[in-house]
């Protein structure tokens, strides 16, 4: 195990071609009909993209041999056997093998004996799905009966809409669950056909953790909030011979604005025993706006699965477990989404009266002080558990600084809390940890680049201690270098890029990176565009943090091909919104205007941007962030929005990390709306959308209705959508075309 890469070889954009796939919207599921492949990314921003190739490396002698791949494969997802002999691979086409149902994920997975998948399949002799009406079946009825709660609608991405989307839903969502022997290829299929959603099997294989969705369905959110039925079903051999009811959820439509559905939630297994389930409940009726001494508790239960037992009561919000190997310590973790706070405890969960042990009480939004997150290593059941040594665990961080991120290896004593740093990345490259290549621990298997190196694998060779300063490695090291890869766009390395850090007016500290094109002469001023994206912060110290790195290797995306045309780019600026995560947005405007007016002087006092030709552009958050400056400031000569929304009222259950309603706070959704203000608009501005967009607050007629009222205040406007793109895709041709004749 550790002997051999698979290095897959993704696509950059979806072609053409895979845009302009038909597919059906379900419930906030995009699946192609062809095939129930799953259109949309994992996170839902734009298209999901394909491995074009694949290249198995053996680290010992560096040689590599490229995977054969089916004629025009298309490969989504890649999957190792936990020992390393077998990695199992998809290809989606229209009709080939074992046809999977990947609608939901997780449509195929090794069964804890590393020899067998279990697989969600496309039910044989299905009926035809349901045609599409030639008349309509009347008119449209929504009700709503008086029942008390709000629900964020802009969760509710792409809902149902009528009777047969229901039956579409219906006839898409149908699985057969199989087990495939992966010698001799066998498929057998076992239990009923299902809506299948979670599958997940125990340590010991002997039973299946399994979610259904159940109706009624809803036509306000997506399908993660209609009923289910929680079974566990008990395997035998390649049979199901027991089914188990855990729990019947019902349709969770009133959910509170960034709360948690009531009842159980988030069913997983113990990775530390051979079967027990565990899983959440809220005490607060899962709204953080209710005062409580406890908010969640956290439950177990074992088989015969009749009598749960508590584990623990949490004060804050349950965010999860993670295993070790050793069963009588695990590792428990809360947040605190008002404090944007969280804490990390050593737990015995066959103890639950023992007192907790914190590791770890720390700020969400801190980088500078991030311990980083545990080394995992996979047991031959395929289970991932933290990996520990005696009481030495091993912690793998970004190892952001103000001078940029510089990725570090830690063991650390879970008793003393005492910490040895094993590796830290120089400056002048960014070399991350990866794994451990052998299990003496001085082995490392890393990712490394730099400004003229391309990405590539190493390994790394611990020697022996030195002394150093505070926050360097204490181990001495050789590499071997195990890939490389060519530098595809020779030109873009004649791109020079810094960090620069400087502060707003009320002081609070701020950074940017500062891209320069190829050839650039120093104190030339030139064409300017600024990139950046609102976040929000509950303490000044943190917003100003520096991520990320001067050392990656330039690859060029979007607005940033424009390097190429002899424009600067000012990208990642910071934006930060500073405040109680209750009131924050009460300033937004102020704040957007600061953060701005900062960056612009200080490209400007650098020398680089000439301050009469200035353009902003931002996407999502960010296109609403460019409308408002464009808007309410003089500061740019021309604005791209993207995927933006535009009229908070099509937001009215919150938006962003805005908690309050539209009838709690009216004023500062009015102020917050660009639509509001449209009449105002002196500055060209163009809006580009996907006319498939996901989110009901980005809808297509939203964003129509602002720039015929932008329009009819007699100023150059421009609007743009792609017919078939949803919110990840932008076009970069129309972009420089604004930009240029601005």
């Amino acid at each position: 195990m550790g002997d051999r890469l698979l290095l897959a070889h993704w696509q950059n954009h979806p072609t053409l071609e895979q845009v302009a796939r038909p597919y059906k919207a379900l419930a906030g599921v995009r699946v192609d009909p062809s095939n129930r492949h799953r259109r949309g990314t994992p996170g839902g921003y734009g298209i999901r993209t394909f491995a074009t190739s694949l290249d198995l490396v053996d680290v010992a002698t560096k040689a590599t041999r490229r995977v054969a791949l089916p004629k025009d494969g298309q490969v989504p997802s890649i999957i190792w056997s936990a020992d390393g002999n077998l990695f199992i691979f998809e290809n989606v086409t229209p009709n080939a093998g074992a046809k999977l149902n990947a609608m939901f994920g997780k449509e195929a997975e090794f069964m804890p004996d590393q020899k067998t998948l279990l697989v969600k399949l496309v039910p044989e002799d299905l009926p035809p799905p349901p045609p599409k009406a030639t008349v309509p079946a009347g008119p449209s009825i929504q009700q709503s009966i008086g029942e008390q709660g709000e629900t964020s609608l802009d969760e509710g991405t792409d809902p149902l809409s009528n009777q047969r989307d229901e039956d579409l839903f219906d006839y898409f969502a149908a699985s057969q669950l199989a087990f495939i022997d992966t010698e001799s290829l066998k498929i057998c299929p076992v239990g009923e056909v299902g809506r299948y959603d979670i599958l997940e099997p125990s340590p010991n294989g002997q039973r299946l953790l399994v979610t259904t969705i159940e109706r009624p369905y809803c036509y306000t959110t997506t399908y993660e909030r209609f009923p289910q039925k929680v079974r566990v079903l008990t395997i035998q051999g390649l049979s199901i011979i027991g089914n188990e009811l855990i729990a019947s959820l019902p349709l969770a439509d009133r959910v509170p604005i960034h709360g948690v559905e009531t009842g159980p939630r988030e069913f997983s297994w113990r990775a530390n025993v051979p079967e027990m389930l565990v899983w959440a409940e809220a005490l607060d009726g899962g709204d953080w706006n209710v005062e409580a001494q406890h908010r969640d508790k956290v439950m177990g239960l074992k088989a015969p699965w009749k009598e749960p037992r508590e584990i623990a009561r949490l004060e804050h919000r349950y965010r999860g477990f993670g295993w070790f190997k050793d069963p009588s310590i695990s590792l428990l973790m809360e947040y605190d989404l008002n404090k944007s706070w969280q804490r990390f405890f050593l737990v015995n969960i066959d103890k639950p009266k023992q007192e907790h042990v914190l590791l770890w009480s720390r700020s969400m939004k801190e980088h500078y002080e991030d311990p980083g997150w545990f080394v995992s290593r996979m047991l031959p059941s395929g289970v991932d558990v933290i990996r520990k040594q005696g009481d030495i665990v091993f912690l793998s961080g970004n190892g952001s600084n103000p001078n940029g991120d510089r990725p570090f290896l830690d063991q650390c004593n879970l008793k003393t809390k005492e910490t040895r740093r094993l590796f830290r990345s120089s400056g002048s490259c960014l070399e991350s940890f990866v794994l451990f290549y052998k299990d003496d621990f001085k082995s490392l298997l890393t990712w490394r680049q730099s400004a003229d190196e391309s990405p590539h694998v190493c390994i790394l060779t611990l020697e022996g201690r030195e002394t150093a300063a505070k926050g360097e490695a204490t181990s001495k090291y050789s590499r071997r270098v195990v890939t490389s890869n060519k530098d595809p766009a020779p030109i873009v390395r004649k791109i020079k890029r810094r960090l620069v850090k400087y502060a707003r007016d009320d002081g609070v500290q701020l950074s940017f990176e500062l891209y320069t094109p190829p050839g650039y002469v120093e104190g030339t001023r030139v064409p300017t565009i600024l990139y950046a994206y609102p976040r929000d912060y509950a303490e000044s110290s943190m917003a100003g943090q520096v991520t990320g790195s001067q050392a990656t290797f330039t690859t060029l995306r979007k607005h940033m091909l424009l390097l190429l045309a002899g424009y600067a780019i000012i990208q990642n600026a910071s934006f930060p919104v500073v405040g109680d995560p209750k009131t924050a947005y009460d300033s937004y405007l102020k704040q957007l205007t600061s953060n701005a007016k900062a960056a612009v002087d200080e490209a400007v006092k650098l020398g680089v941007a000439d301050p009469d030709r200035i353009g902003v552009t931002g996407h999502s958050h960010g296109g609403l962030m460019t409308a408002n400056l464009v808007t309410h400031t003089k500061l740019f000569r021309a604005g791209v929005a993207t995927s933006g929304y535009y009229d908070m009222n099509d937001s009215a259950f919150g938006f962003q990390n805005e908690r309050r309603t539209l009838w709690e706070a009216p004023i500062l959704y009015r102020q917050m709306s660009p639509f509001a203000f449209a009449h105002k608009i002196k500055t060209p501005l163009l809006l580009m959308h996907g006319q498939t967009i996901l989110y009901p607050a980005h809808l297509l007629p939203h964003r129509r209705s602002y720039t015929k009222r932008s329009v009819a205040t007699v100023v150059l406007r421009d609007w743009l959508f792609s017919p078939t793109s949803p919110i990840g895709t932008q076009r970069t041709r129309q972009t420089s075309a604004l930009f240029t004749r601005c």
